[in-house]
């Protein structure tokens, strides 16, 4: 096996990734780090306002980003999503599935409906992005990486009103270890990345406008959470794009179907 000089073992340059959801908070840090080492960036987003900002900003910086507007629980949004990125930038070598919702809702206010669109986003968008990107990675013959954003409660629920949210990301770590064996043939390698508490706009506006239950105290839930992480802080989207770029890159190249926990140490407690 050939020895890559270390200055060349995170340049991206000549790749091309999908970064689902990633024009802002956790996202917008993976797509910043990718298009800052090389990589065409193609955003799929809900809302196209803030995708323009994030390419503008690349391209006063002399990268390549893109976007497309794209329902990742939408098959149609996905196979154009594909077909899109492949005309716009030739192929596809990355696949970061980030798109997620978190509303908090406890059990007893808890909808089927509410339940549906959670998983249908979270579990139903990472099987739909999956299965185009690796097929259209097959196709190209030159393997390919695929990232999935789970979460510490794939491995431990950290709040209460997040059970439909757990339950999605429980099955995106399942799906991530399985579909790692089935596509290692085709040299794609599969991996998941479990942030703890970030602070991203979307975080801030699912706590200010969380449901809570009779004689739950959220501001001591969060002051109880906080005590409970070892760095004494909450993360910052850089710190889970740089582990991006770290599985996206030659760094993770004996890496498949694991899972890399990025939480201050919040699960030591």
């Amino acid at each position: 096996m050939d020895i890559i000089a270390h200055d060349s073992l995170m340049n991206l340059s000549g790749k091309v990734a999908i970064v689902t959801g990633g024009s802002e908070g956790i996202g917008y840090g993976i797509t910043y780090r990718l298009a800052e080492a090389g990589a065409k960036v193609m955003i799929a987003c809900r809302t196209e306002e803030q995708a323009e900002k994030v390419k503008q900003e690349g391209t006063s910086k002399g990268w390549q980003i893109d976007y497309i507007k794209t329902d990742v629980a939408t098959e149609a949004d996905v196979v154009n999503l594909v077909q899109k990125t492949v005309e716009t930038f030739g192929e596809v070598n990355i696949l970061v599935n980030n798109a997620g919702i978190y509303p908090s809702i406890p059990l007893a206010n808890l909808t089927l409906a509410d339940f549906e669109k959670i998983i249908r986003t979270n579990l139903f968008g990472v099987f739909l992005t999956t299965n185009y990107v690796s097929k259209q990675m097959i196709k190209q013959g030159k393997g390919g990486k695929i990232i999935n954003i789970t979460s510490i409660d794939a491995l431990h629920p950290s709040s209460i009103g997040l059970a439909a949210y757990d339950a999605s990301k429980h099955g995106v770590w399942g799906f991530t270890k399985n579909v790692a064996l089935e596509l290692s043939a085709h040299k794609i390698w599969v991996n998941a990345i479990a942030p703890g508490g970030i602070v991203t706009p979307g975080v801030k506006e699912s706590q200010s406008n969380a449901p809570v239950p009779n004689g739950v105290d959220m501001a001591k839930i969060m002051e109880a959470f906080m005590q409970k992480i070892p760095m004494h802080r909450m993360g910052e989207p850089d710190e889970i794009g740089k582990v991006a770029l770290f599985l996206a890159s030659d760094m993770s190249s004996y890496m498949t179907g694991s899972q890399i926990v990025v939480d201050g140490g919040v699960l030591l407690s």
